[in-house]
């Protein structure tokens, strides 16, 4: 903490980002003077001003802190940017997000969760089971807990829980105490290369794990031998194989119930409100680092059950009894493949309607066969034009690629207008909306539509 007990100023470029903001908000709460730059205003950013935090959306140099002690800037941000130039030039002390959470994280017992998916809900689970418990811990978390509205929070307790981020190989500046392993799937070709490459990461990332730690990883990874911890365990949704698996898993009103087995202990009757099989399997992961701590069975019971889930995972932003809309940040064909499925699970006779916005021109190019083969587990799918976040557009990369490898019958590309209007005359009853771009500023105008119906 001596590093950060230095700092007095601290100016953020890309402030808006849920990593970055989170960041900003710890500083924040330890009263340093935070301000920073973004490009646009958002819903984080306005809840950044409104905590008091000064924020520009004009990349200008003049309107910049001359006196910051440490820049922190995203990877998400070009290296030409004018701001992020001036500092460098200037020899400023300029920091990635992950050099702040190696400094915050030196001197705490640390839960860190990496994963190609995943990792933010079950971060946000494990930190919201360890404060709804007692046990207390401090958070960073890679989205919006539903429960408190934010994406961190601090406490007493020298305990961090953090979102280890694989992307620019964040994650392997991190020292766990207990590390997660959700997943090991290509992806960020764009940094890594080749699936292997993605996969060495994570080997790596699972053995930062401090001597005398706790491994928790999913059953059936392809590297599993290659993992080592003084203490490991697998989980699985219902794969007996695994150290921890569900059993009778029940729907009641739209909840799960279930039993969570361990060889050595079961915690009966879970009750978990959130949608998605593949939730009650990220819950297992987070009941089991609870279990680890040595938190009692009854607490972690109440826990579960208070769990309001993470804003854009699953998320129901319509039940009227006429429409169902989800929203969802699924931007991986295996994260779309698990919420249709867990869509499948709670609404097995209505027909699902997918609204899809591809997230980055290099993931769509890599993964289009993918994306095809998972959203063609849908009834119709609408593809929006794609999202392209830092990247500039590749030629014949578009979300007609994706398209044309899907085998679909009720398939098409629409603009955001488009969109708006067929939803508005055809009134899907069950409607989910995915993406990790900016798919969820349509959230609010479809949901009009719907509850409008054709009027």
């Amino acid at each position: 903490m001596s590093v950060i007990q230095n700092i007095q100023k601290v100016y953020f470029i890309g402030i808006g980002g849920i990593g970055m903001s989170a960041l900003a908000r710890y500083f924040h709460s330890l009263g340093k003077l935070v301000s920073g730059y973004d490009k646009t205003s958002t819903v984080l950013t306005k809840s950044l001003e409104a905590a008091g935090i000064a924020i520009h959306y004009e990349e200008n140099i003049e309107l910049i802190p001359k006196d910051a002690d440490v820049v922190v800037y995203t990877p998400a941000i070009p290296a030409a940017q004018a701001e992020l130039v001036y500092y460098r030039q200037h020899q400023y002390q300029v920091v990635k997000r992950s050099d702040v959470l190696q400094w915050i994280t030196e001197s705490s017992f640390n839960v860190c969760i990496g994963g190609t998916h995943g990792k933010t809900t079950i971060t946000t689970m494990t930190a919201h089971l360890l404060r709804d418990t007692g046990y207390g811990c401090n958070a960073f978390l890679g989205g919006i807990s539903a429960n408190y509205n934010t994406n961190f929070w601090s406490s007493e307790k020298n305990v961090c829980v953090v979102e280890a981020d694989e992307y620019d190989r964040s994650f392997l500046k991190l020292v766990p105490d207990v590390a997660i392993v959700t997943a090991m799937d290509a992806d960020h070709l764009d940094i890594y290369g080749t699936a292997a490459e993605v996969e060495n990461a994570f080997v790596q990332f699972a053995n930062r794990v401090k001597p005398g730690g706790c491994l928790i990883s999913k059953y059936g990874l392809s590297r599993a031998a290659d993992l080592h911890a003084s203490v490991q365990y697998t989980y699985s949704l219902t794969d007996t194989r695994a150290d921890v698996y569900a059993a009778d898993i029940k729907v009641e009103n739209g909840a799960y119930r279930f039993d969570v087995i361990h060889k050595e202990w079961a915690l009966q009757d879970v009750v978990l409100q959130m949608g998605g099989l593949h939730n009650i399997e990220n819950s297992i992961a987070a009941i089991t680092v609870a279990k680890y701590l040595g938190i009692e069975d009854d607490k972690i019971k109440i826990a579960v059950a208070n769990f309001k889930g993470v804003k854009r995972r699953f998320e129901y932003m319509l039940r009227d009894g006429v429409h169902t809309l989800i929203d969802d940040y699924a931007h991986h064909p295996e994260e779309l493949k698990a919420l249709i499925s867990g869509v499948r699970s709670l609404f097995p006779a209505e027909k699902c309607t997918i609204v899809f916005q591809p997230h980055l021109y290099s993931r769509t190019k890599d993964l289009a066969a993918e994306f095809a083969q998972s959203l063609d587990m849908a009834d119709e799918v609408i593809l929006l034009p794609i999202y392209p976040a830092r990247e500039l557009p590749m030629e014949g990369v578009t979300s007609e690629l994706i398209l044309g490898k899907m085998q679909l019958a009720s398939k098409m590309v629409l603009s955001k207008e488009e969109m708006v209007q067929q939803i508005k005359e055809k009134q899907p009853g069950l409607l989910v909306m995915c993406g990790a771009g900016d798919i969820d500023t349509l959230l609010q105008p479809v949901k009009a539509v719907l509850q409008n119906g054709n009027a």
